[in-house]
C-alpha cells in the first residue's frame, strides 16, 4: 500500500510539474494557422483575425508571453465604459483582462511562456479576439459569467422625436 501511495504522489509530482516547453517559434506556427496574416516585427508577431488587429508579444528569456489588441482611444470614451470594463474583468472577460496603457484600451492575455500548451494558445487568441469586439457591449470573452453583482452601467437610450 505504502508503494503504491508513493507511486501515485511521483505520478502526480511529474504531471503537475511538466511543462509545455512552449517557445517563440511553436507559438508563431500556432498564430499562423489561427489567424489570416501574419508579420513578425522583432520580439512581437502582429496578425490578423477577422479583420482584427492583434499582437503577440514573447520573451523566451523572461519566460512570458502577451496576446494584446487595441480597443479604442481613451479619450473617445465615457466614465461608463472604464467602469463596465472593470465589471467585466472581475465577471465576464475570464483569461483575458481589459486594460488602459499609452491611452489606448486593450483586451490583454498573459501567461508564462514555456508553460503554455497549444489549445490556451489557440483559446487565448479567441478570447483576446471576442473581448475587443464585445467592448462596448456585453463585454465578454466567452460565453461563460461568474456570478455575482455584475451589473454594468446602461447608456441612456437615445430618444426617439415624434413626428409632427
Amino acid at each position: 500500500m505504502r508503494n503504491q501511495i508513493l507511486l501515485l504522489a511521483s505520478l502526480l509530482m511529474l504531471f503537475l510539474g511538466h511543462s509545455q516547453d512552449m517557445d517563440s517559434s511553436k507559438l508563431l506556427k500556432i498564430i499562423e494557422q489561427e489567424s489570416d496574416t501574419v508579420k513578425v516585427v522583432g520580439n512581437s508577431y502582429q496578425f490578423l483575425l477577422n479583420e482584427t488587429m492583434l499582437i503577440c508579444v514573447f520573451d523566451d528569456t523572461a519566460n512570458r508571453m502577451r496576446i494584446i489588441s487595441p480597443i479604442v482611444e481613451r479619450s473617445k470614451l465615457g466614465e461608463e465604459e472604464l467602469l463596465n470594463a472593470l465589471v467585466a474583468n472581475f465577471h465576464s472577460v475570464l483569461d483575458v483582462k481589459y486594460a488602459l496603457s499609452d491611452e489606448i484600451i486593450w483586451s490583454v492575455y498573459a501567461h508564462p511562456l514555456k508553460e503554455l500548451s497549444e489549445s490556451q494558445v489557440t483559446d487565448a487568441i479567441k478570447q483576446v479576439y471576442a473581448a475587443a469586439l464585445t467592448f462596448g457591449s456585453s463585454y465578454s470573452s466567452t460565453n461563460l459569467v461568474f456570478p455575482g453583482n455584475n451589473k454594468k452601467v446602461e447608456k441612456p437610450k437615445p430618444k426617439i422625436l415624434k413626428k409632427i
